[in-house]
Formats: structure tokens, sequence, C-alpha cells
């Protein structure tokens, strides 16, 4: 793989990172119903974007367990973030 691959895999995994930070203040923050929801639902398919285009580096299996799992250290932060206020 060569650097370019490596940086565009790195600013994906970036704008991912930022997606689930957004859609995780999104549900603690201020909007409800259908703003929120529709928030978070954009939040979500930008998230589907980037694992498409990291699947195209790194094949659709690897792609989708690196959103995972950043999904689930995403979540798992806001609970902790929760449970200290």
């Amino acid at each position: 793989m060569s650097k370019a691959n490596h940086s565009e895999i790195a600013q994906l995994r970036q704008q991912i990172e930022m997606e689930l930070a957004s859609m995780r203040y999104g549900l603690s923050g201020f909007a409800s119903g259908n703003a929120r929801h529709t928030f978070i639902h954009t939040r979500m398919e930008r998230v589907g974007d980037c694992q498409n285009m990291l699947a195209q580096y790194l094949g659709e299996q690897e792609a989708t367990q690196i959103v995972c799992q950043m999904y689930m250290h995403s979540m798992e932060h806001e609970q902790s973030q929760e449970t200290r206020s």
C-alpha cells in the first residue's frame, strides 16, 4: 500500500471520528424529534460513505470492522461521560 493510500485511510478515519463525535453531541443536544433524527441520520450516512471509500482501500470486511470498532469506542466514550455527570 502506498503512502498516498495510508494518508487517504487516515483522513477517512479522521472524518469518521468527527461524524461519530457530531452524532454523539446530537444525541445529547437540545434538538428533539425530527430535527434530531435528521441530524443523526445525516451523520450516519456520511459515516457510511466513508466506510465505502475505506472498503476500496482495505476491503469491505476490514472497513466494516474498523467502523464498528470506532462506533463502539465512540458510544463507550459517551456512556463514560454520562456517568461522570
